[in-house]
């Protein structure tokens, strides 16, 4: 079996090494010419983790994060913790895998090697200029008037896909409102002891921020959202450090001391974008934030792309029905995916109400989970628990 992937993110790049791991041949086109990851850190929970030490990945992967300690929720006026869920070894004993922190770069860089050794292609520089398909195979044409000819092509392509925009149309994002800071900084720009060994979520009316340790402890990512009219949707859009700090003015001692520490802050823009109906036509499908984009207000975006990974390659070893195991794939994906960017949509609600307001509704799910035998960990585990084949 040969598959295209157009895409080579961490979704196409995870996706590429899961396929062949499972004897398929696989072709990664990405339209950049050199491989670079946009972003910054991000969160792998033991649902994506789980993935990624199946496909052989796990001591790389662990020499290159950072385990937290729990994931934490305060509030930004007054410190008050208002949710605690333990990770590290409670995680890894309850859902089967760890919960690990990294920067985006160097889990591309670690997928890049893997795919490259188990065989498959990557070609940098190739922007498909269209895909066309008949009954027996799809043809991938590049700008340049390249063609390629495999058993199925799939569009991990990223928020903008243009996999999907030719295969259904693209209605127009909705923007949220919010705008998103981020950065890295180097933990020897900020004092010892300064950042706990936690996820941390601040939350204040109109904004929250959210800082954790990658690179083994090295840095701190953070991201900070705030409510404003700005509509630039780029990951790599500089910003101003000092209207970082005035967004973050008077925010507790550690949001501050990591906005002062950040030299060179980007942001952008948050839209939504509506859960598609389908995601496959033919021979052709869509992986990650092709086919479900989501809010980060969970940290699942990525998580989610590697369940793509592994259930698509599931459903395609030994099909014998290209454009079937296609469409069993997104069955599978369809209600998981919409539940995770419902969950998603809600935090950004959540994270942003009024105090008095945030804390009657931390404390009734504070009482909610005093009355489950595991406590706050049972809430996640429809999340983390998951298992893909």
């Amino acid at each position: 079996m040969r598959a295209i992937l157009i895409g080579g993110g961490i979704g196409g790049l995870a996706a590429a090494l899961a396929l062949a791991r499972r004897g398929v041949s696989v072709t990664v086109l990405e339209r950049s010419p050199v491989l670079g990851e946009a972003g910054a850190g991000l969160q792998l929970g033991p649902n994506a983790t789980r993935v990624l030490f199946d496909l052989g990945l796990g001591e790389t992967l662990v020499a290159k994060a950072f385990a937290p300690e729990a994931a934490e929720i305060r509030a930004a006026t007054d410190q008050r913790l208002l949710l605690r869920n333990a990770l590290g070894t409670t995680a890894e004993a309850r859902w089967g895998a760890p919960y690990l922190q990294l920067h985006r770069a160097d889990l591309q860089a670690l997928l890049h090697d893997a795919v490259l050794a188990a065989g498959c292609a990557v070609r940098l520089g190739a922007s498909v200029l269209r895909i066309e398909q008949d009954t027996d195979r799809v043809r991938v044409i590049l700008s340049d008037g390249t063609a390629l000819e495999a058993d199925l092509a799939v569009g991990a392509d990223g928020v903008r896909s243009g996999v999907r925009q030719a295969l259904f149309g693209d209605g127009a994002p909705r923007f949220t409102g919010q705008v998103a800071w981020r950065g890295v900084v180097p933990i020897d720009r900020l004092a010892p002891g300064m950042v706990p060994p936690v996820a941390a979520v601040w939350a204040g009316r109109g904004r929250h921020f959210v800082h954790y340790y990658v690179r083994g402890g090295q840095a701190v990512n953070f991201v900070g959202v705030v409510e404003r009219d700005w509509r630039e949707e780029s990951w790599t859009e500089p910003g101003d450090p000092a209207e970082l700090q005035a967004d973050f003015a008077g925010w507790p001692p550690v949001v501050r001391a990591i906005c002062a520490a950040a030299t060179t802050p980007f942001r952008w823009a948050l839209f939504d974008r509506p859960p598609l109906p389908a995601w496959t036509k033919g021979r052709v499908t869509l992986l990650g934030d092709a086919a479900h984009p989501m809010l980060p207000f969970l940290a699942q975006g990525a998580a989610m792309a590697i369940e793509d990974a592994a259930v698509l390659s599931h459903r395609l070893e030994a099909a014998a029905d290209v454009p079937q195991a296609l469409k069993a794939y997104e069955q599978d994906r369809l209600a998981r995916t919409r539940r995770v960017q419902a969950a998603s949509r809600f935090n950004a609600r959540l994270f942003h109400l009024p105090p008095v307001l945030e804390r009657a509704a931390f404390l009734a799910a504070g009482v909610a989970d005093s009355l489950h035998p595991a406590g706050t960990a049972a809430r996640f585990d429809w999340l983390y628990g998951y298992k893909a084949p």
